[in-house]
């Protein structure tokens, strides 16, 4: 008996937003394995563990059979990529296979769907590892992100610049609506637009519905999700690398680990992508870049917020005015958290960017900064020894600092927030060399690792430590 009989499969967007996606129907692939499964996800969704190890479960998630009761698609959706519009983007290469407990299905580099373009639709399967470690990372930190069930090994290789292995990613998701969702359901009429914003509201802010206009008060409510996010964002040194608006979702989460990367060294220009030649997505451009694609939901919406155009644009821009303040004000409270500061008021604010400008002076790695100054003020450690060296401009602000803390107590507040290992850039290029190769043994290891990122272990210390090497790291989008 099928144990698919016990899940609550439902397929609210494929019945309620027929307009803006497509029907289709996994590739499927023949000789796929299983490479890692996440077994504590899979039995928040209900999975069994008999499930999990089944023949079922590989055919179902390998596309060659269907969920029971699915009815999978590809969602539509626009884009501003880089600053310009692409009305018609949607899921080249991902399926949706419905929603388990209010969450997405959805399998990636599953094959060709109505807006494959001229792509294949598929994956190499490094991508797949990537975005398996990063986003389960994500999650492990806090930050709201999809998460990753399952990667799989296709066995049928992909041609890119060169053959290379293919993998296929099971996402799960509170939804992958998008900015880029509106700004389609926008390019079609207002009455899907409407549909749109009624089952987003419903689906992820319904208390919203009791508001005078629920869709500003969503509109708000997106603003401040994406505005917590990128701070938290910030305070890993996380560059999201393509920050375009059908990579924004309305719900706040983390989604599409590409060309992502985390700093090493300080430096608020840090660009990782190939493809942002200009330093768009830079680090220090990820909250103006938060402002304009926030904008351009704004625009989306204008029909649903007042029957007059001009009243319409004006509440929506004086909500998209306090987006910037509001994100500042998630920033400085995250770097308080990380400095074991009190709250956010002015002193404590210039300690903040006095300390981020001695790590930009310095080129100081900015994970290990956080951890060693928890070391130095327990006296486990010598600034010289740190990462800070002999310092004069760090000494006379370690003075400052230590008048606002709590100095029994800090060292250990701030082990918990700020994580001693992170998916460093030379760490995850390895161990992705190594799955190419048929070895996954790295790649488990780091998963196992990123559970509890703040808990230093006793293993090599290449896992604390950034890349020596002296070129700069550079990451693709991996389509």
């Amino acid at each position: 008996m099928s144990n698919t009989k016990t899940f609550n499969l439902k397929n609210s967007y494929a019945k309620e937003l027929h307009e803006i996606s497509e029907k289709c129907i996994p590739a499927g692939f023949k000789q796929a394995e299983f490479l890692l499964k996440n077994y504590k996800l899979a039995e928040k969704l209900g999975f069994k563990k008999d499930f999990l190890n089944s023949k079922e479960c590989l055919n179902i998630f390998s596309g060659n059979s269907l969920l029971k009761n699915s009815q999978p698609i590809a969602q539509g959706y626009s884009g501003h990529q880089f600053g310009h519009f692409n009305p018609q983007l949607g899921d080249g290469r991902a399926i949706l296979l419905g929603e388990i407990n209010e969450m997405d299905i959805q399998l990636k580099g599953i094959g060709q769907t109505p807006y494959s373009r001229r792509g294949d639709g598929k994956s190499a399967l490094s991508p797949v590892l990537r975005e398996y470690v990063i986003s389960e990372f994500m999650h492990a930190v806090k930050v709201p992100t999809t998460r990753s069930l399952f990667a799989l090994k296709t066995n049928e290789n992909v041609i890119r610049e060169t053959e290379l292995p293919g993998g296929v990613l099971t996402r799960i998701a509170k939804s992958h609506i998008r900015i880029g969702t509106f700004e389609y359901a926008r390019t079609k009429n207002n009455e899907t637009l409407k549909t749109l914003a009624d089952y987003s509201i419903n689906r992820h802010y319904p208390e919203l519905n009791k508001t005078d206009n629920k869709y500003l008060s969503f509109f708000a409510a997106v603003c401040d999700k994406q505005a917590s996010l990128v701070a938290k964002w910030m305070g890993l040194g996380f560059i999201h690398g393509v920050m375009n608006t059908d990579n924004m979702t309305i719900s706040g989460e983390t989604i599409d680990y590409g060309p992502c990367a985390f700093m090493d060294s300080y430096n608020p220009n840090t660009v990782f992508s190939s493809i942002d030649t200009n330093g768009r997505y830079a680090y220090q451009n990820q909250p103006a870049i938060l402002v304009w694609n926030l904008a351009k939901l704004a625009e989306a919406l204008i029909p649903l917020i007042d029957e007059n155009e001009k009243k319409s644009i004006k509440q929506l821009n004086e909500v998209l005015q306090l987006v910037l303040p509001s994100y500042q004000e998630y920033f400085y409270k995250e770097f308080c958290q990380k400095l074991g500061l009190n709250n956010v008021n002015n002193k404590n604010i210039k300690l903040i960017e006095d300390y981020l400008k001695i790590l930009d002076s310095g080129s100081i790695d900015f994970t290990l900064s956080f951890r060693d100054l928890s070391k130095i003020v327990n006296a486990t450690l010598t600034a010289k020894d740190s990462v800070f060296g002999e310092n004069i401009k760090f000494n006379n602000w370690y003075l400052k600092w230590k008048k606002e803390i709590n100095q029994k107590e800090i060292s250990g507040e701030m082990d918990l927030i700020n994580p001693c290992y992170i998916p460093r850039n030379q760490l995850i290029e390895n161990a992705l060399i190594k799955a190419n190769e048929g070895e996954i043994s790295e790649i488990n290891f780091m998963i196992n690792l990123f559970e509890n990122p703040y808990l230093e272990k006793n293993i090599s210390k290449m896992y604390l430590m950034p890349s020596s090497s002296e070129e700069q790291y550079v990451t693709f989008c991996g389509t």
